[in-house]
């Protein structure tokens, strides 16, 4: 089947989340993957309680699928002799150090060029390339805390909480492929003949954040914690706890808080002149949330959840992950790869012909060193 970017190298010198999940991407996408290793292996190997998955951990398997590993000493001459190697035949380089890192070991962008006149150079850093904070630390929680995203949920008066997964690593790992593909199109128009690109966590996280920053931007509107209800703060779009469970609902429009209420049986609150438009409903919401609580207590989740798609409208249990990968739906889908008798997430789209996967597993550290480092013409043997 021929991906999007079936016949491109990348060379990825890139470890634990962010980098790793830009050309996990590119790998779904069709590109050869060459993962270069210190010889102690990528940090995500060992990121599990079980020391029996050491080395090959779930999270480093899950987005490492695809690609070949390379284990090299870059402080060796032979090792960097063998990475330069590497990049002068290669499509694509991702690295994920410290600014300044790569260019004191001879392999940053401009030494890329030299080697390579065509190179793609994807960098991705906390805080970018240029800039007072170019040398400063970072990872996910550190981004998390100083973007203002660890103050946007939950109620007013909370204290700051992390989101409960990498979300900046992931966001960031996205836009970077996006980057990626993006020169990738430049290139193959003719527009450039290289390109370097700068991703900075913090730049990314300032995008993802957009729903909330840019309003600020433009008129100073400074986001307020609303807890389970919507972006619209709506009384009508929130989590409602029932007679078992919590069902989550979602109408903002008139007609359909209208088919709400009556799903609900109580389409009499808005004769009330607190809960009669949108306006008001914004006004009295903590008034009419809890008459819509009450409603909720009546039955269990499930039956709501049942009772509100019937009816057209938005709804949905609270669910765990566990429940939720399990949905039939998802089947259906082309969210699953299996591979080698592991089941692991696709990319999460689909396309008519080429649609990304891969049937390779994750690599164990350095199993293609000895194929990759001493065959003539490196980059071009699968």
């Amino acid at each position: 089947m021929a991906r999007a970017l079936t016949g491109y190298t990348v060379v990825d010198f890139s470890h634990v989340v962010a980098g790793p999940l830009a050309t996990h991407f590119l790998a779904l996408n069709g590109a050869r993957v060459i993962k270069v290793e210190t010889p102690t292996g990528d940090l995500l190997r060992n990121y599990s309680p079980n020391r029996d998955e050491w080395g090959m951990a779930p999270a480093f398997r899950g987005i490492n699928i695809g690609k070949e590993s390379v284990s090299l000493d870059l402080k060796s001459d032979e090792g960097l002799a063998a990475a330069k190697r590497l990049i002068a035949e290669a499509d694509i380089v991702v690295e994920n150090f410290r600014p300044g890192v790569m260019d004191r070991l001879g392999l940053g962008y401009e030494a890329a060029r030299a080697l390579n006149p065509r190179i793609i150079y994807c960098s991705v850093s906390g805080f970018g390339q240029t800039g007072e904070m170019r040398n400063v630390a970072a990872i996910d929680q550190i981004v998390q805390s100083m973007s203002g995203l660890m103050r946007l949920s939950g109620e007013e008066g909370d204290p700051p909480m992390r989101i409960g997964f990498p979300v900046v690593d992931t966001y960031t790992g996205l836009l970077a492929a996006f980057a990626i593909q993006t020169a990738v199109v430049q290139k193959e128009r003719g527009l450039v003949d290289s390109q370097n690109v700068d991703v900075a966590m913090l730049d990314a996280t300032m995008v993802m954040l957009s729903s909330v920053i840019n309003p600020l931007l433009m008129v100073g509107q400074e986001h307020r914690r609303t807890g389970n209800r919507g972006f619209s703060r709506a009384p009508t779009a929130d989590t409602f706890a029932c007679k078992t469970g919590e069902l989550t609902v979602g109408a903002v429009e008139d007609h359909h808080v209208a088919k709400m209420l009556a799903v609900l049986g109580v389409s009499a609150l808005l004769d009330d002149p607190r809960f009669a438009t949108r306006i008001d409903r914004l006004t009295n919401a903590d008034a009419m949330r809890d008459a819509l609580a009450a409603a909720f207590a009546t039955r269990d989740a499930v039956e709501w959840e049942t009772a509100f798609r019937d009816a057209g409208l938005s709804a949905a249990r609270v669910m765990d992950i566990g429940e939720a990968i399990a949905m039939p739906h998802l089947a259906d889908r082309d969210l699953i790869l299996e591979i080698d008798g592991e089941r692991v997430l696709n990319a999460g789209f689909r396309l008519e012909t080429g649609s990304p996967g891969t049937g390779r597993g994750a690599p164990r550290l350095g199993a293609d060193t000895d194929r990759i480092t001493t065959a003539p013409g490196i980059a071009a043997r699968g």
